[in-house]
């Protein structure tokens, strides 16, 4: 969650919040969550990059990216306090802070926190809704127009193959996407 999301006079509380949480390291493609598994932690990237996938018959699909400044975890699976098919795996060596989920619920219910969980869960609920309007109004172009704006330079530090999964394409179509960005510029 990008902290401008946040009014000006919760920020201090969002820094409390995060004291709770631990440092934890990822490798870059080290896989943070399995699949048909529950998630067991929030995260809040400090570094580095998390995708959140889904498994389908013949390969991954990237559903979201998290990046610094950003809470990130499979939330459904947090909401629902079940396993779900959502895979996390990160995408660069990845410094974080986490948070039990258990914890997470049980600092919601102090009212100090109950902002920052709401800004939370608004964000992610505005971004996939947003995802899911352009993913079906919005041609390839314009998504990774829009890509570029949400996530300057996230192309020299991801590799094309999830870019294009997580914009509904295959590596080719983002190839030839790419180049004529690049000329347009």
């Amino acid at each position: 969650m990008d902290h401008t999301l946040l009014p000006e006079s919760s920020k201090p509380i969002l820094e409390e919040f995060l004291s709770e949480f631990e440092p934890v390291y990822f490798e870059k493609n080290e896989i943070i969550k399995q699949a048909a598994t529950s998630e067991r932690y929030l995260y809040f990237i400090k570094t580095g990059c998390i995708g959140i996938y889904i498994e389908n018959s013949s390969n991954f699909v990237c559903l979201d990216f998290g990046l610094e400044g950003h809470f990130t975890c499979d939330y459904l699976s947090i909401l629902l306090n079940k396993p779900t098919p959502l895979i996390l795996i990160a995408l660069e060596n990845t410094n974080a802070l986490r948070i039990t989920a258990t914890r997470y619920e049980q600092l919601s219910q102090d009212p100090r926190y109950k902002n920052v969980r709401l800004a939370a869960s608004e964000y992610l609920l505005i971004n996939k809704f947003q995802e899911q309007i352009n993913l079906l109004t919005k041609t390839a172009k314009e998504r990774y127009q829009l890509l570029q704006e949400q996530y300057p330079g996230i192309e020299n530090r991801i590799a094309q193959v999830h870019i294009a999964s997580y914009l509904g394409i295959t590596p080719q179509s983002l190839s030839r996407i790419r180049s004529r960005y690049k000329q347009a510029i």
